[in-house]
């Protein structure tokens, strides 16, 4: 790959926006809206007519198929898609290539803050301006050359990735030592009850596993956007709602092995506890670290996961050890 095609990928997306779009009123009719883009006009190659809310913030995608099939009474509100996917201002040339060779659609909405278009990109940016495509490649075939684009860019030298990964795992070593000084100091807690020994390897695995699960699916949804307080919030509603389910499912479970096998309700009640107490941590860690470091405009996908489940180790270590200690 060119240095000049690499230099193109790190810029800002922001500067390769079309901005000869048609915004809507999700309040208007179908017939109001054609009547609009006439006295308009057109952009080049259009695919989708984004729809704005009052404030002028993003609220739906109508394709230009259905907006022209509707009929002429409908609201635009009542046709339109509402579950939009967009690209933050902030995003570089890569990450909007990441965005057309996981989803293939022809065009992105690029948004600021305050979900306000500040225009589009369509995929024959790529073909056109920066790979320089030849015209009669066909859309799938477009899709498959920016995946090996962005596939090029991603790959690093061993010695580059270690200097990009291995601050990161200092967290780890970091956590590993303190979870170790924790152990020591409730020696004689473990010495007191064995059981607790017996499934601290099971409630640091449930832990680490609800953490990672958490983690990937706030990647995944931050991928297209960036994190507001409104989204955290709802996000953190349904992270909570989840991880309570899974904390009573698991923690009731593994404390009904522990009382049938060594017929102790004291003991039962402590790892059951603990496992609870330990889920809904692991889902918070999964869900805020990710987030803070999007928000932070750092790299998630290498630097969440050391930090979750080091956070998740020593939250579930305080948990499990303190409740043998006051428990048993």
């Amino acid at each position: 790959m060119s240095n000049d095609e690499t230099q193109h990928l790190q810029a800002p997306i922001a500067e390769f926006v079309r901005r000869d779009i048609t915004r809507l009123s999700d309040g208007v009719t179908v017939q109001q809206a054609l009547d609009q883009i006439r006295q308009q006009g057109l952009g080049e190659q259009i695919v989708y007519f984004y729809v704005v809310d009052a404030k002028g913030q993003l609220v739906g995608v109508v394709p230009t198929r259905r907006l022209l099939t509707a009929r002429l009474d409908q609201r635009l509100s009542d046709i339109m898609e509402r579950r939009i996917i967009t690209i933050p201002a902030h995003a570089t040339v890569l990450d909007a290539c990441e965005m057309f060779v996981m989803h293939k659609f022809l065009a992105f909405p690029v948004v600021d803050a305050e979900r306000r278009v500040l225009g589009i990109v369509d995929v024959n940016l790529f073909r056109d301006e920066i790979f320089g495509f030849t015209e009669h490649e066909q859309m799938d075939e477009v899709f498959e050359v920016l995946g090996f684009h962005v596939s090029q860019v991603r790959e690093a030298s061993p010695l580059k990735s270690f200097r990009y990964r291995f601050p990161w795992l200092l967290t780890n070593i970091l956590s590993g030592t303190i979870c170790a000084l924790l152990a020591s100091a409730y020696e004689t807690t473990l010495a007191k009850s064995l059981i607790l020994a017996f499934f601290l390897t099971l409630v640091l695995g449930l832990g680490e596993s609800v953490s990672i699960q958490s983690m990937s699916v706030t990647i995944q949804a931050l991928r297209a956007m960036r994190p507001t307080l409104s989204w955290f919030s709802k996000a953190f509603r349904r992270e909570s709602g989840a991880a309570i389910a899974l904390g009573i499912g698991c923690g009731c479970l593994v404390g009904l092995i522990v009382w049938v096998w060594r017929g102790s309700g004291q003991a039962a009640a402590v790892i059951g506890g603990s496992i609870f107490l330990t889920l809904c941590a692991a889902s918070f860690f999964g869900l805020a670290i990710p987030s803070l470091l999007h928000w932070l405009k750092l790299d998630p996908k290498i630097a969440a996961g050391p930090i979750t489940l080091a956070l998740t180790d020593i939250c579930t270590l305080l948990f499990y050890f303190n409740l043998g200690a006051f428990g048993l």
